[in-house]
């Protein structure tokens, strides 16, 4: 996607890596930047809109566990813009001690924006089509152990987003849908990992965590936004100790249809 002169909707945009995505993306030349998320980070917000000031960039708050609230900012975004180009679904939350709090941020409500997104973006609704990609892990590609819960959700959100890639769907709405999975990346939300695993007696998974090599943001969200310009729909990518990989993803089961 050539990001010059588009409308984006990033949930999560003031997070770790969201806030370093979306300054990738603004030196592109957006048109415009809808930053949807809990809570308002003024000074980054004002620091965007006084160095972009060709770019309509503003906040709309967004508690994703909440689907009332996700169709109201979408609803609001839309009055202001029109349309979306892109939507980023960029929330997460890694504590397995809160398991139904850690399936409603990670995965349903990731499941409700998609959907809700899609809405606006379906060309047979009146959209202009476009592409959605979603965030999952290395977690959600791989089972972890030590963050089953965290890792569950992040399953879901692989095989929900390369569902909804179909390219049956794709002929039809004109989305395309991206699923991007980075690895450990040096955020907040890998502080005092130990204190927030699945279970808390020792196990070999749970001696290797703080050994595992982490990537800057910075570098997590340059290439993030090289494979929204260069990614096909359906296309899942690693993102993961600097570098970004096209997985090839193995086919593991066919129906067998009845004679």
């Amino acid at each position: 996607m050539d990001l010059a002169g588009k409308n984006v909707v990033y949930l999560g945009g003031f997070g770790g890596i969201g806030q370093k995505v979306c300054a990738e993306l603004l030196e592109r030349q957006l048109k415009a930047l809808a930053v949807f998320d809990l809570a308002l980070n003024g000074q980054l917000l004002g620091d965007w809109q006084a160095k972009y000031p060709s770019t309509e960039i503003f906040y709309q708050k967004v508690d994703i566990t909440q689907k009332p609230e996700l169709e109201a900012a979408y609803k609001a975004a839309a009055a202001r813009l029109q349309h979306f180009d892109l939507v980023v679904n960029g929330m997460g939350l890694m504590n397995d001690h809160f398991v139904e709090l850690t399936i409603q941020i990670n995965l349903l409500g990731l499941i409700n924006s998609s959907l809700l997104a899609l809405e606006h973006m379906d060309q047979t609704k009146g959209g202009r089509g476009g592409l959605l990609v979603n965030i999952s892990s290395v977690a959600g590609l791989q089972p972890t152990p030590a963050m089953a819960i965290y890792s569950a959700a992040k399953h879901g959100v692989t095989a929900f987003t390369r569902g909804l890639a179909d390219p049956a769907y794709y002929a039809r709405t004109g989305v395309g849908f991206i699923t991007i999975c980075p690895g450990f990346t040096d955020t907040p939300l890998l502080a005092d990992m130990l204190d927030k695993t699945t279970f808390s007696f020792e196990t070999p998974m749970r001696k290797i965590i703080p050994k595992v090599k982490r990537q800057p943001p910075e570098v997590c969200a340059r290439n993030m936004v090289k494979v929204i310009e260069q990614g096909q729909n359906g296309s899942v990518w690693k993102l993961d100790v600097g570098e970004m990989e096209e997985l090839d993803m193995p086919v593991m089961w066919k129906p067998v249809l009845q004679d």
